[in-house]
């Protein structure tokens, strides 16, 4: 994160707050603006904590801890989560807590031998806030930062703020195994499916009220909620650039597809790690790209499109470290989404894998641990090895999606 001047920013916050970053679509108000704009008074003569990353920029593209700074804020510690502080780290690396340069702030990491904000990092707190961009997934870490923050306030009665932030992939899609908590780990920290269709705010309230936190008492949570948004907008729907929310989520169309193929990541097949097309790229030196595409459009897959693909994984310094086949020739498929709002991203992952396993059952293996923390159970992995069809598997999630269903929406916002 850098920092700017203090009078520029100054000078441009008030006349840029809701400046639109983009000609298209509609602009909606993040919990960020909102608290600058309406709600400023609650930091004031406080020691305030900021848990957040890179993704927490205003509309005139100023970060919300430069912003809090130059309105004089007494920030007295930031937290950052998976990636670090300005997202630049790769996925699985431990980070080490530091202190900011310029500011002389402690940034204490949140993703690397402590996962929980522990007692010590927080006695020269009041109240703190939280602006980070999820993305919607299960498996994505940001809400399971969320998770032990909630359970460290609870303990520690602190009262914590969620500047809410769109979902976007939309707050409608709700998909995949509810968790089961014997699998439970840091990709998989709440009994919710994989694609759960709430916000940042909404999950937060979830994980209190339903007390997935497993405290005693209740934090004292806040959600500063956004004004503009409706369930059906996608991130194209709004009037924000794409900040890339990790380094291999680089774009909106990753992150739609992501649900679906980041089940390949339990497999020795490659997620496409290493090359510029993670995600929307997967493939093994055994696949042939023609018949892999062949079954896949048997199976009628809305919103989606394949081409064949030849590809060498490399290291990349802050996307990929030591990748599968890395410098090792693969052939597979790339992904391009059509329909947005037909494509099912869990559903298709679970087709891509049913498909992988009828045509290669003596190559394609499972990383058992890992991918059954993926789908937060072991009952899809074994459902595949007992050739159930992709309908059936997904007929099994019905009916603990209806129960989720049922409690999810007392805590929908919009």
């Amino acid at each position: 994160m850098k920092y700017f001047s203090y009078i520029f920013i100054i000078l441009n916050l008030f006349t840029n707050l809701s400046c639109q970053t983009s000609d298209s679509n509609t602009h909606v108000f993040f919990g960020n603006e909102l608290l600058l704009k309406e709600n400023i008074e609650l930091l004031k003569d406080k020691r305030v904590g900021v848990v957040t990353n890179h993704s927490a920029v205003l509309p005139n593209n100023v970060h919300l801890v430069d912003t809090l700074l130059a309105l004089g804020i007494n920030i007295t510690a930031l937290f950052s989560p998976e990636h670090g502080i300005r997202g630049e780290i790769s996925d699985g690396s431990k980070i080490s807590s530091s202190t900011d340069d310029k500011t002389g702030i402690q940034i204490f990491s949140l993703y690397g031998n402590v996962k929980k904000p522990a007692k010590e990092m927080l006695k020269n707190i009041d109240i703190i806030l939280f602006d980070i961009q999820d993305i919607g997934a299960r498996f994505y870490t940001y809400i399971s930062t969320l998770y032990y923050l909630l359970q460290s306030a609870a303990e520690n009665n602190l009262p914590v703020i969620v500047l809410d932030r769109p979902n976007p992939i939309s707050g409608l899609q709700v998909g995949g195994a509810v968790l089961d908590t014997a699998f439970k780990s840091f990709i998989g920290i709440a009994p919710i499916p994989v694609l759960y269709g709430m916000t940042i705010g909404e999950i937060a309230k979830l994980f209190v009220e339903e007390n997935f936190i497993n405290t005693s008492g209740k934090p004292e949570l806040a959600v500063i909620k956004m004004k503009g948004w409706k369930r059906n907008y996608f991130w194209a729907n709004i009037d924000r650039d794409w900040i890339p929310t990790s380094p291999n989520i680089p774009n909106f169309e990753t992150a739609l597809i992501y649900p679906g193929t980041a089940f390949i990541e339990g497999t020795n097949i490659s997620e496409g790690r290493g090359t510029e097309d993670p995600f929307l790229t997967i493939g093994a030196p055994f696949i042939n790209s023609e018949e892999l595409i062949n079954i896949l459009e048997s199976l009628q897959i809305l919103g989606i499109e394949f081409s064949q693909t030849s590809f060498t994984p490399v290291n990349i310094k802050g996307k990929a470290t030591n990748p599968k086949y890395e410098e090792i020739e693969c052939y597979g498929i790339k992904f391009k989404l059509t329909d947005k709002k037909t494509f099912k991203a869990v559903e298709f992952g679970v087709y891509l894998i049913y498909s992988l396993l009828k045509l290669y059952p003596d190559n394609f293996k499972f990383k058992d641990n890992y991918f059954d923390k993926l789908a937060g159970t072991d009952k899809l992995r074994k459902d595949f090895l007992a050739g159930k069809n992709p309908s059936a598997i997904i007929r099994n999630w019905e009916s603990e999606l209806e129960k989720f269903k049922s409690i999810r929406k007392k805590y929908l916002l919009y």
